[in-house]
């Protein structure tokens, strides 16, 4: 499964009703770390179907990151039956990605 590009419309319905584990990366087209964060994301998307990985605007859904605070990018918000269990902000390897998710 690739990426899923999320709106503010679809991020309930995505993420916050999923029956999965999901990594939400809040994104904007003009920070070259978060282009830097796509192929490693990509490359978990394809490795690990038991994680959702969803991409999302952060220039198009500012009220979602307020939500969850987010003032910085890349951010990876990890949810899991609903509720935020985990962030990390910057650039960050596939490794350490990995590492933060829930045994």
């Amino acid at each position: 499964m690739g990426i899923i590009e999320l709106t503010g419309e679809t991020f309930e319905a995505e993420v916050l009703k999923s029956d999965r584990l999901v990594i939400v990366d809040f994104w904007a087209t003009w920070c070259t770390p978060c282009r830097m964060l796509t192929p490693i994301l990509e490359e978990i998307a394809a490795e690990r179907p038991d994680i959702k990985i969803c991409k999302i605007n952060m220039d198009d859904a500012q009220d979602i990151a307020e939500q969850y605070a987010v003032m910085s990018l890349p951010a990876l918000l990890y949810f899991k039956n609903g509720e935020l269990i985990e962030d990390s902000i910057g650039l960050i390897s596939k490794e350490r990605i990995l590492s933060l998710l829930p045994e």
